[in-house]
């Protein structure tokens, strides 16, 4: 049996180790693996294809990026912002079938977040055998409770945070820093608190700047003259809407802007210096945690067993700590936002981190 194996959307740390789990799970099998070089996009180009074998695939389980490449625009578009979705050319997919047809591909398994996998859903449907593995840094896909590359991007912000406080401390700055995650707040959340964040804005929760000054000077009274901010890129006030920068060749809003317009206002109405640091595609690049390393395999591997056992139209996903098999259209139906009872938020409130949605408590901030 032939399978083909595409790496669509961002990159994520974890992408390599996926692919070389998949080659070693499907060799064992008598399996080949057929690897589609620049996303889908590379369906539509047999010639470019690659067979996986032990030499291009050693090595690369610690390795960030794709060794496939990988694209999050072209002619398989079919998600553009949140809940924007668009029908795929029939044409483009019927030349997809062919190539897969070409080359013996019999199964394909598709790596990648939420418009990925909402291509992944539209080629089944085509009657294509196809299975899911999530990939996000967001941790926005639903169905499966974590995703690879959400714990190392984690591990980039706590580090982040834990250089910049020093600076922040020093002169006695408000520093702020600003995430990704476009809709979802968990990347602002997960490393706000493991980087003892006093201010975390995400966009679950529309902040009322007021109360992060309010926060600010709570602070000051309490003689701790710094305060330390992270904004999820897609954080965004009471009754405002997020932050842009430009709009994208497919239509898709790219969002950033928040920390540079934040930082403004605080230093403006605060009277404290204040400075913004965006860390940006620092959080997608470089080498997996070993967190990341163990899922990824992990669900490479189940991918594999899916294919062995004809579960297509399924993806692999992480249940607590069971590895399980959900319908793709379940983890498409939504993005998986933070709940307002997540059990950080709990614990966030009960620190006294501002989220910007009430006043401080009397006893001010949280961090040293």
């Amino acid at each position: 049996m032939i399978l083909g194996i595409v790496t669509g959307g961002g990159d994520a740390p974890g992408l390599n180790a996926v692919i070389r789990a998949v080659h070693r799970a499907a060799a064992r099998r008598g399996m080949r693996v057929v690897g589609f070089q620049d996303g889908f996009d590379g369906l539509l180009h047999p010639e470019t294809a690659v067979v996986l074998d032990h030499v291009n695939t050693a090595g690369i389980l610690g390795r960030g990026g794709t060794i496939l490449g990988t694209s999050n625009r072209g002619s398989f578009t079919v998600k553009t912002g949140l809940g924007e979705r668009h029908a795929l050319d029939p044409a483009i997919v019927a030349r997809a079938g062919a190539t897969l047809d070409q080359l013996g591909v019999q199964a394909l398994i598709c790596i990648g977040g939420d418009g990925s996998l909402t291509i992944a859903l539209a080629l089944a449907r085509a009657g294509i055998n196809v299975v899911g593995v999530p990939k996000t840094i967001d941790n926005d896909i639903s169905a499966t409770s974590t995703s690879f590359g959400f714990d190392s991007a984690v591990s980039m912000v706590t580090e982040a945070l834990d250089r910049l406080h020093p600076t922040a401390y020093s002169h006695r700055r408000i520093m702020v820093l600003e995430v990704m995650g476009r809709h979802a707040g968990w990347i602002g959340l997960y490393g706000g608190i493991a980087g003892g964040a006093d201010v975390i804005l995400i966009p679950e929760i529309p902040f009322d700047l007021a109360h992060v000054v309010d926060a600010v000077r709570a602070r000051e009274r309490n003689g701790r003259h710094f305060t330390m901010v992270v904004v999820a890129e897609g954080a965004r006030p009471v009754g405002g809407t997020v932050t842009t920068r430009a709009g994208s060749s497919d239509g898709e809003a790219k969002l950033g802007g928040i920390g540079e317009r934040v930082t403004a206002d605080l230093e403006r109405r605060t009277g404290k210096e204040a400075r913004c640091v965006v860390l940006g595609h620092l959080q997608r690049g470089g080498a997996p945690t070993a967190a990341d390393r163990v899922l990824a395999t992990t669900l490479g591997s189940a991918a594999v067993r899916l294919v062995e056992d004809a579960c297509f139209g399924s993806m692999v996903a992480l249940d607590g700590f069971r590895i399980t098999a959900v319908p793709i259209a379940d983890a498409v139906r939504g993005l998986k936002l933070v709940p307002p009872d997540h059990f950080l938020i709990t614990v966030a409130r009960e620190l006294g981190v501002s989220l910007g949605d009430e006043p401080p408590e009397p006893r001010g901030g949280t961090s040293a």
